[in-house]
């Protein structure tokens, strides 16, 4: 019974361990993919909901989000670059975990509306890859 006991333990361990270890392996792929940034989204209009931490990343013709604390394989959230509309940019009295100024990133995405809060690096490189792209005159601020 208690070899029994011991083998349990050991395997409990072992899926912690299989967990942490994808868990850290994804964050770091996220992380080091081109185009990709810190960032943390909500919905628009929530006033003082919770931020949602995540990875966004710029694709040819998607941003796409993936959030944090997930083991999934696919992006949480993805807006075409053709409908994806910054609709304001706010400077709030923060800065993020390497000393920059973090801003609040109103968007449009057709009839959904969101709020990213990301870096000004982030944001001057979000509105770079948006006015890069084939688009309506006037979607960015």
């Amino acid at each position: 019974m208690e070899a029994l006991g011991w083998v349990v333990m050991i395997g409990l361990l072992l899926a912690v361990l299989l967990l942490v270890g994808l868990f850290l392996s994804r964050q770091r792929t996220l992380s080091q993919r081109v185009g990709s940034f810190a960032c943390s989204l909500r919905p628009a209009g929530t006033g003082e909901a919770a931020w949602t931490p995540g990875i966004a990343q710029y694709t040819t013709g998607r941003l796409v989000w993936w959030r944090t604390l997930s083991l999934a394989p696919r992006p949480a959230h993805g807006w075409s670059r053709a409908e994806l509309t910054l609709v304001e940019r706010v400077r709030l009295d923060e800065v993020d975990h390497a000393g920059q100024q973090v801003l609040l990133v109103r968007c449009c995405h057709g009839s959904e509306t969101f709020e990213l809060s990301m870096s000004d690096a982030a944001c001057a490189g979000l509105v770079s890859w948006l006015e890069s792209g084939p688009r309506p005159v006037g979607r960015v601020i």
